[in-house]
């Protein structure tokens, strides 16, 4: 059997390869920054990195660091077990309140990834009786928990709060409604008007779940959120995100919520139930994290500067820009194998980043997605928007 279907797999990646949109990995030979190395065929090239979820610089921070190297010497190295067996150490315990504390929520659960916290979310709190509704451009890992979850399925447009008042409304039909929203949409960099997504909810008797991911960090005055953004603080039913973006660029998820919620998922959630507890020098370096988000609001300012600075002088430069209110900056140029060929020449000026497409993004949506640091300095976006510059006049994009 092996033999046929090595050869439609064969014959599949060949017309990846063809249309130029096979995706090769870049090996990094250096810590995590806004410059790194990347290994070349018998060398080493520094680049400046402008595709990481490093949003606030921390993955090389050295708090980070020497905070998980003092909890692997006092809690050793891994828990080779789950949390209700033997996985629980009074390190996750401290985490989990940290993180509720970030969020102003009752309560925390943490899962290896927020992939497997939205996975394991829906299926244990909703039946065939209730409803979720989704927005159309939540993360695949939104979109896979909704499908191992029994309940009713509805979508709205991206945003759309007309559609998504429809929705509700035929969504009463059903006993309990939870609506799904990123809170940054990673792709575009836009921020879901949580707001109007929390009137609806009261309007029409409904719980909000957000995914913090691409936001926490990085969005609102003091990067508390989108919460913060729209003054819910609290208010909100389900909140899950990760600590592998703006929380120091590692591993490891969590739901925060309301109690009950969490306890239900604490007994029933399979990827908690089900994987292995953080490594405890994950858990203490999270810790460490969200002492440096309370004490100072430093790294989100400088994010945020970076961030207007680099769109504004990108926009002068005619680029195609995604609105955005996050860190994200969607530069469109809608065709696929363009994005692979921009993506190359960057590279070649020492600029990294990475071009997306379908099936990650829509047909014909094709872009580049920058992503800002606040370990950026002001010399490194110049020169990002200076290569940009060159490569678009050089491929046409710019005139």
């Amino acid at each position: 059997m092996y033999t046929k279907f090595q050869q439609h797999l064969q014959s599949e990646l060949q017309q990846i390869e063809s249309a130029g949109l096979y995706k090769r990995e870049r090996i990094i030979v250096s810590p995590q920054t806004s410059g790194i190395q990347v290994a070349t065929a018998d060398n080493a090239t520094d680049v400046i990195n402008f595709c990481a979820n490093n949003y606030l610089g921390l993955a090389d921070n050295p708090e980070l660091i020497a905070a998980a190297k003092d909890c692997m010497d006092r809690r050793g190295y891994g828990m080779a077990s789950v949390r209700f067996i033997c996985g629980t150490q009074d390190t996750h315990k401290q985490l989990e309140r940290a993180i509720s504390e970030f969020f102003g929520t009752e309560d925390t659960i943490l899962y290896a990834s927020c992939f497997d916290a939205n996975g394991g979310l829906f299926e244990p709190l909703l039946t065939a009786d209730d409803a979720i509704i989704s927005d159309a451009l939540n993360h695949a890992s939104i979109i896979d928990g909704v499908r191992l979850c029994k309940a009713v399925r509805y979508r709205y447009a991206n945003g759309d709060m007309q559609d998504l008042e429809k929705q509700l409304q035929a969504a009463q039909a059903q006993r309990y409604r939870i609506i799904a929203t990123d809170g940054v949409f990673s792709m575009d960099g836009n921020v879901c008007p949580l707001d109007k997504i929390y009137e609806l909810a009261q309007q029409y008797d409904a719980m909000v779940m957000v995914d913090e991911s691409h936001s926490a960090g990085v969005v609102g005055r003091t990067g508390h959120g989108v919460t913060e953004r729209y003054n819910l603080r609290g208010k909100i039913e389900i909140i899950t995100g990760t600590l592998g973006k703006a929380f120091g660029g590692s591993v490891g998820g969590f739901t925060t919520g309301k109690q009950e919620i969490i306890d239900l998922l604490r007994q029933r959630s399979r990827p908690y139930l089900f994987s292995n507890s953080l490594p405890p020098m994950i858990a203490a370096a999270g810790i460490k994290t969200l002492e440096i988000l309370t004490r100072s609001n430093e790294l989100q300012d400088r994010l945020h500067a970076n961030t207007e600075y680099f769109i504004s002088r990108m926009k002068a430069a005619g680029f195609d820009i995604k609105p955005t209110e996050s860190a994200i900056c969607a530069v469109m140029l809608y065709d696929a194998k363009l994005s692979q060929d921009f993506a190359a020449a960057l590279q070649q000026e020492g600029i990294y980043v990475t071009g997306f497409y379908y099936p990650v993004v829509p047909k014909d949506q094709a872009r580049i997605r920058v992503q800002v640091s606040a370990a950026h300095s002001h010399e490194q976006l110049d020169r990002g928007v200076e290569a940009f510059i060159k490569v678009g006049k050089a491929l046409g994009v710019l005139k």
